[in-house]
């Protein structure tokens, strides 16, 4: 009893810890669904730079969406910070952002924030199929995601169905191609009998050791992996797939000011700032993501962005998931 009384305690007091540095006072209050290990080092730049201090908490995207949703006008936070597009469509879409700030929102190409500019993306990621050049020739790699129900990638693929990102990417499908088609795929790829793992990087490891061919991760995984082996020992490839096609899709992590707070100045002057060159820099560089603002280079070996990338879709609409977890069950991803 003693020792439930203590874990309680504990719980109690970590619990009053986080509302307390979530509290809002003089501080800008950002709900972050991107990790802090991603976030912290901008949002001191940030305040370095401004003076602005920034409490912030960190969470699932969807989570702190949904939460949003909830709180409505009551919410305590001013700017949101989500992981993917979709998690911004959903507040978007509830009518809950504030307009961002033109200049801000006109540095960004249009595909890249949300037609009534109540969001923008920050940075940027591709899908790819990462793939091991030792057991798949470069003249064997698919030309689309749609190739991979072929016979010959029976049980070569590695897939992370309970990742957003790979969600994100079948949304997409569905909204370029329709249902039948996504439904045919899915299934065709449930029959190649893949491999599954809980993330990306599980992926892209598996297929560095020789355990997998190829897998559907999104790029910044193989460069983090050579961040942290080197590249003499990283010898997974990263391929990817032609135009338009689904397995070719650019999602955003992008930020949103809420119309209820009352401290928009400094919520716009960290919008602002994540669109500065050193931000971006550091999103290219450090994180081996795609930047939004033009002129600041990607990380050595990451190709840039092609103008007609990825399926043409609001990626707003990336929030209308249900569909596609109904389609992952019904087809046995999930």
């Amino acid at each position: 009893m003693v020792s439930a009384l203590r874990r309680l305690g504990l719980a109690l007091l970590l619990l009053a810890t986080s509302l307390a540095g979530c509290s809002g006072g003089d501080r800008l209050t950002l709900y972050s669904g991107r990790a802090e290990v991603q976030v912290k080092p901008i949002l001191e730049m940030f305040e370095r730079a401004t003076g602005v201090k920034v409490s912030a908490r960190y969470g699932a995207s969807a989570e702190l969406a949904a939460q949003i949703a909830e709180e409505g006008s009551r919410t305590r936070a001013d700017v949101f910070w989500a992981q993917d597009a979709g998690a911004l469509g959903a507040v978007d879409k509830l009518g809950l952002f504030a307009p961002v700030p033109p200049p801000a929102a006109g540095a960004v190409d249009q595909k890249y924030r949300a037609p009534d500019n109540g969001w923008v993306g920050v940075s940027g990621r591709a899908r790819v199929i990462t793939y091991d050049p030792r057991k798949v020739p470069q003249a064997e790699l698919p030309a689309s995601v749609f190739d991979l129900t072929a016979p010959k990638w029976k049980g070569r693929i590695g897939l992370a169905p309970t990742n957003g990102s790979f969600q994100s990417f079948v949304t997409a499908m569905l909204l370029t191609v329709g249902e039948g088609r996504t439904r045919t795929w899915l299934s065709g790829i449930k029959a190649n009998d893949p491999k599954t793992y809980a993330s990306n990087d599980l992926i892209v490891r598996a297929i560095n050791e020789g355990q997998v061919d190829l897998g559907l991760v999104n790029h910044y995984y193989l460069f983090q992996l050579q961040s942290e082996i080197g590249p003499e020992r990283t010898v997974a490839r990263n391929h990817y797939t032609a135009g338009t096609d689904p397995g070719a899709l650019v999602n955003v992590a992008g930020v949103g000011i809420l119309k209820s707070s009352k401290k928009q100045a400094d919520a716009a002057r960290l919008v602002e700032y994540l669109l500065t060159e050193p931000a971006q820099r550091h999103f290219a560089q450090e994180n081996f993501e795609y930047p939004m603002l033009a002129g600041v280079p990607t990380a050595p070996g990451l190709p840039p962005l092609q103008p007609t990338q990825g399926p043409a879709i609001n990626l707003g609409d990336l929030a209308d998931l249900q569909h596609t977890l109904d389609l992952l069950r019904q087809t046995g991803l999930l």
